[in-house]
């Protein structure tokens, strides 16, 4: 008996001491850290984007802006799915022609930036791999599922050394509703007293269930012990706008989508767009495209930009009703084209120095139909749009999404852009007229 109480004794003993270290901070940060990465950039251009002072602000000597054509190890970024997606901050990657990626492991991968967005300082990246490889993946958590005061943990891969951790509380929560056209700032993001070093930037900020809570932002220099993360709810509303049918297969889809996984939760339908032409509404969930079950939003995305002949399949639960709805979708260019008759292009690098346009100045007239509404404004192939509305207008995508949203009769300003010859001179002119939308 004095045996078995004293094999007992020992082994509670051998528990406790294998518990004592092994709390949740531990096990949330063993979960998670493998989807932690160190991003590093190449050839470095000059860019100025309306983060730059804040930065500046935040950290100090620690941020300064960087030469061209140089290599260096600039943020953190994280994992979210297992095909090799990749979120950091957009000023991370801004400035990058070429991004690398170092896993926790030590592997290094070039990856692909998709698109960003300013409003949000939101990057997506694609991991370019052999194939078939897949990558451990952070969860997200719940839209608003933050409890003030709650332990969490900022970590990171500084200057590709390694695994950063530290641990906190959250002190606030974003404090004034979002504001539909102004980039995000301190009012918006999270608040913690965990610190966020300059090269833990773009990182993840979890919670103690190892949950993505938040990518980490900033410290601020002028108080002891504050950092800042972008919330999980905004963070998953750029994903909606930036992983797209439109920015993936430059075709108009028109409906978002909430990044998760299956099944798929409209969170919006955009007016005479292909989806709500179709039928589609918010809160539709779809459980089947083009016949397949996805099995998350990249999936499902993915889905819908690569269906056959340009049309969709999709199977909705709408409460208890099942329908399937067939969604046509339109090539963004093709959307220009009705709606002002013209062609354009994005610019190349090629283009841009051919036609001596700056590489990011808008989009590149390539034709005009005779008699079109573009035509009869005195739009010209070569000129430069530059705007549309008096919003800049850098790709395909925000032309469409501009024009979408006019009906027959409607007037839209052009910002235009142009070369023309002074005698012995070549002078850059710009100017704007006014196009009728049929």
């Amino acid at each position: 008996m004095l045996g078995i109480t004293v094999l007992l004794t020992s082994l509670a003993a051998q528990g406790a001491e294998a518990d004592v270290r092994r709390d949740a901070t531990v096990e949330a940060v063993e979960r998670v850290m493998p989807c932690v990465v160190n991003i590093g950039t190449e050839e470095i251009v000059e860019y100025r984007d309306p983060f730059e002072d804040m930065f500046r602000e935040f950290w100090g000597p620690y941020y300064r802006r960087r030469e061209r054509e140089a290599h260096y190890s600039l943020g953190s970024g994280v994992i979210i799915d297992e095909e090799g997606y990749v979120l950091t901050n957009l000023h991370v990657v801004q400035r990058a022609r070429r991004v690398w990626v170092q896993l926790a492991d030590g592997r290094k991968f070039e990856a692909k930036p998709l698109v960003g967005t300013t409003r949000s300082d939101v990057a997506l990246l694609r991991l370019d791999t052999t194939g078939g490889e897949k990558f451990q993946a952070v969860h997200l958590a719940k839209d608003d599922d933050l409890l003030l005061g709650e332990t969490v943990l900022a970590l990171g891969n500084p200057f590709g050394l390694g695994g950063s951790v530290s641990r906190g509380i959250l002190s606030s929560k974003n404090r004034r509703p979002p504001l539909e056209s102004e980039p995000l700032d301190i009012a918006d993001w999270l608040q913690t007293d965990a610190a966020i070093n300059p090269g833990s930037s773009g990182g993840p900020l979890i919670n103690l269930r190892g949950e993505l809570i938040g990518l980490n932002v900033a410290i601020y220099r002028e108080g002891q012990g504050i950092g800042f993360a972008i919330p999980i709810k905004h963070v998953a509303e750029a994903l909606s706008d930036i992983f797209t049918p439109e920015v993936q297969g430059s075709l108009w889809f028109g409906a978002r989508l909430r990044p998760g996984p299956a099944p798929l939760t409209v969170t919006r339908v955009q007016t005479g767009s292909p989806a709500e032409k179709a039928g589609l509404r918010a809160d539709d969930q779809i459980v089947q495209v083009n016949g397949k079950r996805p099995k998350d939003f990249f999936d499902g995305t993915e889905l819908i930009s690569q269906s056959p002949k340009k049309e969709a399949a999709l199977t909705v639960q709408r409460g208890n009703e099942r329908r399937t709805l067939r969604v046509k979708l339109a090539p963004l260019a093709e959307v220009v084209r009705q709606k002002i008759g013209l062609s354009v292009q994005e610019l190349t690098p090629e283009l841009a120095a051919k036609f001596g346009y700056g590489a990011r100045d808008g989009l590149l007239v390539a034709s005009v139909e005779d008699n079109g509404p573009a035509a009869q404004a005195d739009v010209q192939a070569g000129y430069l749009i530059t705007a549309l509305d008096r919003q800049r207008t850098l790709n395909l995508l925000n032309a469409a999404e501009v024009l979408a949203a006019k009906k027959q009769g409607d007037a839209v300003e052009l910002g235009l852009a142009m070369w023309q010859q002074r005698g012995p001179f070549t002078a850059r002119r710009e100017g704007a007229v006014t196009v009728r939308v049929r």
